[in-house]
């Protein structure tokens, strides 16, 4: 048998669209008798290291592990943890994943710390949510989730709605839904709109297209935003009747996914005309069908009236999250195999620069929750990866994925520095690139500026 290469899952990009189609199936056989299982990871220990509150995802991934008989030893919050004492997570993970535990799920309030805790571990690492980043196993969740009910994600509408801005489950969602061909109709609260860098990224990587949304005729959702927009990979001509989206309307919804307001990553905003799900709501014609997803905690964006309605699948959700984990981590354990291709790396990753090589040199994420611009400050090398060579270059953070433009490019052997449209640029080989954000940076690390 093949060595068991190390897995980690930080990002839904982690996991292939066949890989995740895959596991789909595995966790419907998980799910059929979830008592028949725990021979599979027996002796197998799973750390779990939440330095966040947690409820579901905590609870779910330590059943499934016991469901499948293995152990587990778990960090339920910060104050629990030698971070009190100053402790770096580097230095955490590189000690409990080793003798301690075969597995490991981080939950962090920084973001990009589980890229971080893969790159210390030895032993596979699930990202259990990481600041307002990504939460890919909930991902999945819904994902299986939606699937079960409409037994197919492509050409779905599904309306996401409250608190997008801070929701790092809505992000994860967002990528996966649109490489699943998926259209999006987004109704933020004021204020939470989908992030710049969210939207860059779904129209560079999926192709996915933007139209403006007019949604005044769902009760309780209807008026909370002036910014709704429908994200879509389709030609819009190729859509059907639901509500004004410029020159594009919609016949149907499939999903309503409601989300809190993420109160602890930020402070003094006004949520008292938050958005609400109530059974008006689906009254409307178009939501005959829709199913009311929620990554839970709820708090009072969707109306207790709703939970006996068999369009309301929230608890439905948090309970396929056991099967689904315990999908995810035999796999990851290499417990079972799966046919499916791993998704490109090459593609995944591009190209990268760490500071130390000449690439990165000046470079700082502007991402202030960045993990980089936090603890990582003590021990990490700042570490981009090139997402576009052209006007200007685009670098993204290898830690939180948030992105940069670099204006200036500088050849590493001849220390001089152009502005990013010279000529010159264009005889540089990638790999003696070096990007800045501005002139500044450019002096600072010992470059010399050439107008071109």
């Amino acid at each position: 048998m093949a060595e068991h290469v190390k897995r980690d899952l930080v990002s839904i990009e982690d996991l292939s669209t066949a890989e995740i189609l895959e596991l789909f199936h595995h966790a419907d056989e998980f799910k059929a008798n979830l008592h028949a299982w725990s021979d599979l990871c027996r002796g197998a220990i799973m750390a779990t290291l939440f330095f966040e509150p947690s409820t579901r995802t905590r609870l779910s991934f330590e059943s499934a592990m016991l469901r499948l008989g293995g152990g587990v030893i778990s960090a339920a919050e910060s104050g629990s943890t030698s971070r009190v004492k100053g402790e770096s997570l580097a230095d955490t993970v590189r000690v409990v994943g080793g003798s301690y535990a075969d597995i490991l799920v981080v939950r962090h309030p920084e973001d990009g710390a589980a890229r971080v805790a893969a790159r210390y571990a030895t032993v596979p690492v699930i990202n259990g949510g990481d600041g307002a980043h990504e939460h890919p196993t909930q991902t999945l969740c819904d994902l299986y989730t939606l699937w079960k009910e409409k037994g197919r994600l492509q050409g779905l509408e599904v309306v996401l709605c409250g608190d997008l801005r801070y929701s790092r489950t809505i992000h994860s969602f967002c990528y996966a839904l649109a490489r699943f061909g998926a259209n999006i109709v987004t109704m933020p609260y004021p204020g939470f709109e989908l992030p710049d860098y969210v939207l860059h990224r779904l129209r560079r990587d999926f192709g996915v297209q933007a139209a403006t949304a007019s949604v005044e005729d769902l009760p309780g959702l209807a008026g909370s935003s002036n910014a709704a927009a429908y994200l879509t990979s389709s030609k819009p001509h190729q859509l059907a009747l639901f509500t004004k989206l410029g020159n594009v309307e919609v016949s149907r919804i499939d999903a309503i996914y409601m989300t809190r307001a993420q109160r602890e990553r930020h402070e003094g905003q006004d949520t008292s005309d938050y958005p609400r799900v109530t059974p008006s709501t689906l009254s409307a014609a178009s939501t005959k069908d829709a199913r009311i997803m929620h990554p839970l905690p709820r708090v009072d964006e969707i109306s207790y009236d709703l939970d006996d309605d068999p369009r309301s699948i929230y608890f439905r959700q948090a309970e396929l999250g056991v099967p689904m984990r315990m999908a995810l981590m035999a796999y990851l354990m290499g417990k079972i195999q799966l046919r499916a291709k791993q998704p490109d790396l090459l593609s995944v990753m591009p190209g990268s620069v760490m500071a130390g090589s000449v690439g990165a040199a000046g470079l700082r994420c502007r991402n202030e929750r960045c993990i980089t611009n936090n603890e990582g400050v003590r021990y990490l090398k700042r570490d981009f990866r090139v997402c576009d060579q052209e006007s200007p270059p685009t670098l993204s953070c290898g830690f939180c994925t948030r992105e940069i433009e670099a204006r200036f490019v500088g050849n590493g052997t001849s220390r001089i520095v152009y502005r990013y449209s010279a000529a010159e640029v264009r005889r540089i080989k990638p790999a003696n690139r070096v990007y800045f954000e501005s002139e500044a940076q450019a002096d600072a690390a010992g470059f010399a500026w050439q107008k071109s």
